[in-house]
């Protein structure tokens, strides 16, 4: 009968031991509750409880990868579209991580989506597309500001796609076809106009230089002559033309 009773006993305080005793990894640490009140924050290693006074939570210190939904953002300038994006955090305190908040990962979740919506509805389409990281940096400063009190660090934040309609997907097809034809026509303007400024400065120096005009005319002669042409053109020089004139108009 003693020896029934002394396995027992023996066993209840192989239990108690076990219950006692936690094992944390490197990445781990153990928020102790003593009576329901804070008492430490423990870890790594090997913790010893005390059962049925001690509790303990655990708490994982590793970067968190988070997918956020894809939301539904109207822009500044009314247009829809669809926006999801990735969010790297990590918990810094785990006393605060536990007792601030009730689950900081679904509450890091949801402050992401309402801030995501937030932050684009205040752009337009426009810069979402074209200014993507300076929209990842003011989204995760304001998440890091808000989950701080929750002891949590916001390491990065990443717009992975902005989904338009098809008929938005054209509109900017449009609009960017009429940027390129607006840009080939100022360059075609741009080259017409250093042209013309290079011929005006190429005529106030053979009229300076009669003797550069005819050694121009000489040129011409020869190239077209190089060509041959069936029809060879002989251009008049305006200095055996002038005297005419003048007669005429006296």
């Amino acid at each position: 009968m003693l020896s029934y009773f002394g396995i027992l006993l023996i066993g209840f305080l192989v239990v108690l031991v076990m219950s006692a005793i936690r094992i944390l990894r490197e990445y781990e640490r153990g928020v102790v509750f003593m009576l329901g009140r804070f008492y430490a924050v423990k870890g790594p290693g090997l913790i010893i409880l005390i059962p049925g006074i001690q509790q303990m939570v655990r708490v994982d210190l590793r970067t968190i990868v988070m997918d956020v939904p894809t939301q539904d953002v109207i822009s500044r300038d009314n247009v829809s579209v669809k926006v999801n994006a990735v969010i790297y955090f990590r918990v810094v305190d785990a006393e605060r991580a536990i007792i601030q908040v009730e689950n900081f990962f679904e509450a890091t979740s949801q402050l992401a989506q309402t801030t995501l919506r937030s932050v684009l509805g205040q752009h337009e389409l426009d810069e979402m597309l074209a200014e993507r990281d300076k929209l990842n940096t003011d989204i995760q400063n304001i998440l890091d500001e808000q989950t701080d009190a929750w002891g949590i660090k916001v390491s990065n934040v990443e717009i992975k796609h902005v989904d338009l309609d098809e008929s938005m997907v054209r509109a900017i097809a449009k609009q960017a076809e009429a940027e390129r034809v607006r840009r080939a026509k100022v360059i075609h303007a741009e080259g017409e106009l250093q042209a013309s400024q290079k011929l005006l400065e190429a005529a106030k120096v053979l009229v300076q230089q009669p003797q550069a005009m005819q050694l121009r005319y000489l040129q011409t002669l020869t190239d077209i002559a190089g060509e041959k042409n069936s029809t060879i053109v002989f251009p008049l020089p305006m200095d055996l033309i002038e005297p005419l004139l003048n007669k005429l108009k006296k």
